[in-house]
């Protein structure tokens, strides 16, 4: 592929049709793309059909714990890539979406995993009736047209895999296609987050050092008593007071992670035995089914997580 300023912006048929059209004509062309980058999503018809799935309809209930709303909105000023640090089920998912509200931008989520390749994310040539066709995934749908794309749990992809978004995560914001000899600039309102729990790493399975300082990084954690409590009765629609005690038990479970227990219990189990609770099911029973009996199969650490429970219900 030629690394010339024509082919950073124009595919090759769209390359051979602006040539035929000669001078003046590829001057207009060139006039009317760079204005339709810098056009609003919702200004453009075609992108926004293709961007409007992805729209956060309304907005996620999220109850923000420090500074990291404010710390988002600078890095998104910026267009700073942001990694997302915490464990399993306290939020950042959550975060996201709420942030992508309320920035009005759109959100495309990966959910990765192991199997994932890097045509899953840059996309790959498709057979149908018509012949053959280019499919863009998610990753290079994002970077043309402007979205948030949102790569969960990263480290569960092969890093082989993950360095796709290297030229994506620098000064460049570019993304090459190799397969099909065009070199994507990324549109201005593009941006990368990615999350992963640290709790899980290992040499095996943790990001490069090339890829941890192309972002910046958010820390997240479980919140304060009140606030989680708060968190559980507006998400499952149960008492404050039986939120409260469904929190304590969490924090109790928590206490045993490396003493038995991988993962502590998350806010969002809690809320799911809160939803139980609300919906006419006993607490001991929702507490066996949602937070107990999925986290461990340990008899005794069962027998432990029991002892919690009816202490509190």
């Amino acid at each position: 592929m030629r690394n010339d300023p024509f082919m950073r912006t124009y595919s090759p048929r769209q390359e051979a049709m602006a040539r035929a059209a000669g001078a003046q004509n590829t001057a207009a062309a060139s006039t009317q793309s760079a204005a339709a980058l810098t056009r609003p999503v919702s200004a453009t018809g075609s992108t926004a059909d293709l961007l409007a799935p992805y729209l956060v309809k309304s907005q996620p209930y999220y109850r923000s714990v420090a500074d990291e709303v404010e710390l988002y909105e600078a890095a998104y000023s910026v267009r700073m890539p942001i990694m997302l640090k915490g464990p399993t089920g306290c939020g950042k998912t959550r975060f996201v979406e709420y942030m992508a509200w309320k920035l009005g931008k759109p959100l495309i989520t990966v959910a990765c995993n192991e199997d994932m390749t890097a045509s899953d994310l840059v996309g790959r040539f498709l057979l149908d009736v018509n012949g053959t066709r280019w499919q863009d995934g998610p990753l290079a749908l994002a970077a043309r047209h402007g979205a948030i794309c949102y790569l969960d749990e990263v480290v569960e992809a092969r890093q082989d895999t993950t360095v796709v978004i290297h030229p994506l995560t620098d000064a460049r914001r570019v993304l090459p296609l190799e397969k099909k000899g065009e070199l994507i600039e990324a549109h201005p309102d593009f941006q990368v987050v990615i999350s992963y729990n640290p709790g899980y790493q290992s040499l095996m399975k943790d990001l490069k050092q090339s890829t941890k300082q192309r972002f910046g990084a958010l820390d997240f954690n479980y919140p304060e008593h009140e606030v989680e409590a708060e968190i559980v009765a507006h998400e499952s629609g149960t008492s404050l007071e039986v939120a409260k005690n469904l929190v304590h038990i969490g924090e109790r479970a928590r206490n045993l992670k490396g003493h038995g227990l991988d993962e502590g219990l998350s806010t969002r189990m809690l809320i799911y035995a809160g939803s139980l609770i609300a919906k006419g099911v006993a607490p001991l029973a929702a507490c066996r089914v949602a937070l107990v009996r999925p986290i461990t199969d340990d008899p005794d650490m069962r027998d432990a997580l029991d002892s919690a429970v009816t202490t509190y219900f």
